[in-house]
Order: C-alpha cells, then structure tokens, then sequence
C-alpha cells in the first residue's frame, strides 16, 4: 500500500512538473508564489516557449532587478517594430502592494496556458507583465498585516524597501524600482495599463470590481470612448464570462447602497500617470472579503477579458490615442483641479448585504455590520462626471536652471525632452512668486506634502545661465509638464516639496543698522510711505509691530533677495 501511495506521488509530481503547475494551484487556491518562486516560473516559461521572454527592466531597492516579461504568437520582441506595425501593447503591472498578490498569480497561470496553446492570444496583441513590482514588499512575508483578507495564507506587504507605498510614487518617483517602470512604461509606450489589486471597504457580493481612469480627467477623444464604448463592452464580456462587474466602490463614511462618487486618480497613482501619456488606465480590484482562489480566478477572467476586448477595438484604439495626442499640441489650456458634479448621476446595478448597527464588544458603542442573509439588489447612483475646478493657459515653453538637478532628473525619465542654453542670456519670462501655501502637520509618503498653493505671477526680465534648460511644449509629455511644473496643481513638484529651499530666506539684516537707511528710503520714496501707512491703517497688530514695519520696507529695498518665495521655473509666453 505505501509503495503505492509513493508511486502515486511520485506520479503526481512529474505530471505537476510537466504542466509546471504554480503555487497556488498546487495549493488548491491557498497559497501564493513568493518573489523567487514566480522568477523561477518565469524563467522556465522562457526557456520551453519561444513566444516569452523575460527581461531585466532596471534596478529597485533591494537587491533584485525588476522584471518584465513579453508575451506574443509571432515570438517578435522588437517593441519598436512592433508598435510601428499597428499592434497592441499591454503593461500589466502586478504587486505593487504585494500583500494584494492576486495578479502575481493569475498572470503566471494566464502567461503559461497562452504559451502552452490553452489559451488563445489575439494576433495583435502583445503583452509586457511585471511579475513583481514591489520586491521589497514581496520579500517582506507575513500572513497578519492585511487584517481582514480572506486568504492567501502568506502575503508581502504594503510598503516597499523604503517603506513607500509604490502606487503614491509616479510622480515623486523615490523608489528605484518606480524609476525602472516608468522608463518601462515610455519604451513600450501601452495602449492600456493594467495595475492589479485587491481592495477592502465595505462587505457586498461583487468578487470583483474595476477602476477605470476617470473619463472627464482623461479627456478628448480617448475619454468619450472610454466611457461611452470601451468600458461598457468590457462589462458586457465579464457578464459573459460570469462576473457581475460594478465600478470600484469609492464610498468613506457612509454604506454604498447610496451610491458612490468615482474615485479621481491624481497622477501620483499608476492609472493617473498613465492618462497624462495618453494610455488607457484600469486598476481591477477583487474583494477583500472572497476567498483568495476565487479572486485570482476573476483576476485570470477580467485580464483576458481585457487584451481580448483592445484586440477587437483596437483600431479605435489607436486612433483615439493618436487623435488625443495631436489635440493636445493644440490645446492652449488645461485643467489642474477637478470637482465631482452631483447633479449628473448616473445609474448602476449595486449587489450588496443589508447594513446594520449593534453593540460594540469593545466600547458598547453601536458599530456597523453587513448582514449576508440579507443580500439586495437595487440600482444606486454613481457620481462619474467631474468638471474643472482650475485651469492654467499652456506657456510656449519652460525654463528651469540647471540647479535643480532631482527634478531634471525626474523629467528625463519621463523622456521630456529640453535644451540647454549655449550662453548666458537675459530672457523676458512669467514668474511665479509663492504667496500661500499650507503644509501637512505629518509626513505622507516621504514627504511633508504642501496643498492650497497660492502664486501671484508677473513679467521679469531674469538672467539664465548657460547650462539652464529649455523645455518646449511641442512634445509627447505636454500635459505631464503642465501638471508637474504649475506650481498649483495638485501633484506638482512643489507640492511634493522639490523645490522647498525658496521658501526658506537666506540673507538677512540688523535692525539697528537698517533703521536708518529705511527711514531715508521712505523720505525719498513717497509711494513706499503711503503703502506702509495704508498698511498700518488696515492692520492693527501690523500698527503696534515695529519689526513688522521694518521688514515691510526691507522686503520693498533692493537688498531683499530676489529668490526667496520665487519660483524657479519660469514660463515662456
């Protein structure tokens, strides 16, 4: 009998070897691949199939490189002649928070069966999937920080090796291995980015839910599409496959049978980086609460369910990209902040629990819960149109001096393209002047972010140095340059506190030796007095604050300096 049993065994793993079988299936659904199991897979599936090929995509934090590895019939890996004949390129993007593995797994069994022929791969379609962004995360194994998930039993975690939370990166790109996917991300240049998730929030009987970039943000031709034909037909098909798809349930503070508004996407998220290169961005999010086998499950459907779907809408496709990216070389204004309008609902099919309230067992305070026997069905209102809140005209072109190396930096792997001067020059320019800003109490992902920026701008004659940079605006990265270099957007790079050495003056002087010379300044310079009374007049405390006065004419003499509370990139009109 144990001869028999071994045999069978013995059996069983050479057909599991044969059919390189991944950790979660040889679970049973329970576990999930570690960072070296899934590289280990891959590279197998590169030496058996022609049709894959992995490659080193650049450095992270740690000690691995990141991976990527290219999917397509024709075993054609040459992205430049393969974007050149029409085709498709899909980026899927998995791990980012790797304690949400449901894309790691479903992308290795998705990547074998289209190798091994089980699963059919349009013709036109290639796919470029990172295995693992998040290496840190991923190495960093527990089974307890994802509090309430339902399986697997060991998962990486949130933050990467620097303790950053990689979907927050896009712009500020602190992490090595953000670095390396973005510069992935402009070589294969996507029509569509797929950045796998698993979400939490409320209890509701949807396995899987989708966050589409939001279509108003996204704009022109490509947001129409998106909205009006791209996502429907993508709803369609998961009703096919069994699925009941409903948007990413964005709802804080209140239960979501009343509805939700659309989650907006800054550019700091991987889908809203994506829309300022005009790439069409989804972020599948499978419930927290299901089981991890039938999430990954979902995950494996809506994934085919998408190349499938820009397969056959692939000329649309390309066209709107293409349509979009020669609007916005004409486009003399953009948007920097958006409003939800509540006056324009839509309307969507919502599956959820009844909602409740009981005792707490720890405070005996009534707390929520989600009574499952009760399950609804019932139409909700979804808030999916936003306007502008902000807009700023587009300048001809940038200038930034060369000092300002990590943002040059940055702006480089964004492939933006700028000159530098050949010579010292004297430009007219528009210039920003910081007037108000506030500045969180607590750092947010590295950062002590700044927010309600306020600027006051004027023409200046400023001198550039040789070695400064030009930025023309007649490129690829238009709209990635409006909403990082206006100091006002929300994710610019002032807000992320790149340029924090201006708000800060570096000359001073004594009180009592410039007392005199302001007061000379103010006989001789009759328009300085009646401002500095007018000012008293209106300011009490400004009255009775003789420092206060002093540094008003200090600010108003020729040794203030002129870089303080400057903004150092300046716009040509």
């Amino acid at each position: 009998m144990m001869k028999k049993l071994l045999l069978l065994l013995a059996i069983a793993h050479v057909n599991a070897k044969a059919q390189q079988l991944t950790v979660f299936e040889e679970s049973k659904g329970k576990r999930s691949a570690t960072y070296l199991q899934t590289i280990d897979f891959y590279n197998a599936l590169d030496k058996k199939y022609s049709t894959i090929k992995m490659q080193e995509a650049g450095a992270t934090d740690v000690l691995y490189p990141l991976h990527v590895v290219l999917c397509n019939n024709r075993s054609n890996f040459n992205i430049d002649e393969w974007k050149n004949s029409g085709n498709i390129v899909i980026l899927i993007n998995n791990g980012i928070h790797p304690g949400e593995p449901d894309g790691i797994d479903a992308s290795m069994m998705l990547l074998r069966d289209i190798a091994s022929g089980k699963v059919k791969l349009p013709d036109n379609v290639m796919l470029a999937v990172v295995p693992v962004f998040n290496i840190g995360g991923a190495l960093n194994r527990n089974s307890t920080s994802r509090t309430n998930q339902n399986g697997p039993e060991e998962y990486g975690f949130r933050g990467n090796a620097q303790n950053l939370d990689l979907n927050r990166d896009f712009i500020k790109l602190d992490a090595k291995e953000t670095q390396s996917l973005v510069q992935l991300f402009h070589r294969l240049d996507p029509d569509l980015f797929i950045d796998n998730h698993v979400s939490n929030g409320a209890d509701y009987q949807h396995l899987m839910t989708l966050l589409a970039t939001q279509h108003n943000k996204l704009g022109g031709s490509m947001g129409t599409y998106l909205n009006k034909q791209l996502e429907p037909a993508i709803y369609a098909d998961m009703k096919k496959r069994g699925y009941d798809l409903v948007p990413y349930v964005n709802h804080w503070g209140h239960t979501p049978d009343k509805g939700w508004i659309a989650f907006h996407e800054g550019p700091r998220f991987a889908s809203g980086f994506a829309a300022l290169f005009q790439t069409y961005g989804f972020v599948p999010e499978t419930h927290m609460l299901k089981p991890f086998k039938d999430r990954v499950e979902a995950t494996y459907a809506l994934m085919q369910s998408l190349i499938n779907t820009a397969s056959e809408n692939a000329t649309q496709i390309k066209a709107t990209r293409k349509q979009d990216r020669e609007a916005i070389q004409k486009e003399n204004a953009f948007t920097l902040e958006w409003a939800v309008d509540t006056t324009q609902p839509s309307t969507i099919e919502f599956k959820g629990y009844e909602a409740g309230y009981k005792p707490s067992g720890v405070s005996g305070q009534p707390r929520l819960y989600y009574d499952r026997s009760k399950p609804y069905s019932k139409q909700v209102p979804f808030y999916n149109t936003y306007v502008a809140k902000s807009e700023v005209p587009a300048p001809r072109a940038y200038v930034i001096p060369q000092g300002w190396g990590r943002v040059i930096e940055r702006l480089k792997m964004n492939d933006v393209q700028m000159q530098p001067l050949q010579r010292d020059s004297v430009m007219e320019v528009q210039v920003y002047t910081i007037t108000n800003y506030e500045t969180g109490k607590r750092p947010y992902e590295g950062h002590y972010q700044h927010s309600n920026v306020q600027a006051a701008n004027e023409m200046k004659k400023v001198r550039m140095m040789r070695g400064d940079y030009i930025i023309p605006m007649d490129q690829k990265a238009k709209r990635y340059l409006i909403e990082t270099l206006e100091p006002t957007a929300p994710d610019a790079f002032f807000a992320w506190g790149f340029f924090d050495a201006i708000l800060q003056q570096k000359e001073y002087f004594s009180d009592y030796v410039f007392e005199d010379e302001a007061g000379e300044m103010l006989k001789k310079d009759p328009v300085l007095a009646a401002r500095l009374k007018q000012r008293c007049a209106a300011d009490t405390a400004f009255a009775n604050d003789a420092e206060a006065q002093l540094e008003f004419v200090y600010r108003c003499s020729p040794h203030y300096e002129a870089g303080h509370m400057r903004y150092p990139v300046f716009r040509v009109n």
